[in-house]
């Protein structure tokens, strides 16, 4: 598919999710985000909350520290940030995607709503980290590599899906993999509720 550009927050298309079918869903840890400063022996991380989250992200669960961070080296796997938006106003049922902010929450904490994915797990989304980094408000653009079916991906040491240049030896990894619309069409290219592009990936390790 052509570059895939972004216009506002990241979305996420449950096709097949089984967490929300086993039960394997967490909400209960506040998203928090770690600055390290010094380094070696002398090194300290202090903690703070994560001002915004989209849905697409990945965070680790870290029970024992009671955070959801997206931190590498937390205990914990990998878990895809699928929050939802409760709407009251039957005139804006067609809110397509938005980000939680700690600023709107009571507490200044985002408690997200996170599903671990198994292997063969399938979803749809455009939350891809690009060159233009994270998107910041409702009207950012954002650009990300291109994906083509077959293409493996990734995710960061930041919790932001990327593209990967070969299948990685180790950790979790998705796969680009085909949108049957008929029998003979078979394409990367796919299209949210608001017509925006995006990939449809398989978790294959």
């Amino acid at each position: 598919m052509a570059v895939m550009k972004r216009k506002g927050y990241g979305q996420v298309e449950p096709n097949h999710l089984s967490a929300q079918y086993t039960g394997q869903i967490y909400a209960q840890l506040p998203a928090m985000t770690g600055t390290t400063s010094g380094s070696g022996q002398e090194a300290t991380t202090t903690w703070a909350p994560t001002e915004q989250l989209e849905n697409g992200q990945f965070l680790k669960y870290d029970y024992a520290n009671g955070r959801a961070c997206a931190d590498e080296n937390a205990d914990g796997e990998w878990m895809l940030v699928f929050n939802e938006v409760k709407l009251y106003d039957e005139r804006k049922q067609n809110y397509r995607y938005f980000a939680a902010k700690a600023a709107d929450m009571t507490d200044g904490k985002i408690y997200p709503r996170l599903l671990k994915t198994n292997i063969g797990d399938i979803f749809t989304t455009n939350t891809f980290k690009g060159a233009n980094g994270t998107v910041t408000d409702g009207d950012a653009t954002i650009t990300t590599e291109e994906l083509a079916i077959g293409n493996y991906v990734k995710i960061g040491s930041d919790g932001w899906l990327t593209k990967a240049t070969t299948k990685p030896a180790s950790g979790i990894v998705f796969k680009v993999v085909p949108h049957f619309t008929q029998i003979k069409d078979a394409t990367a290219k796919y299209t949210l509720a608001d017509g925006q592009d995006a990939v449809k990936l398989q978790r294959v390790q």
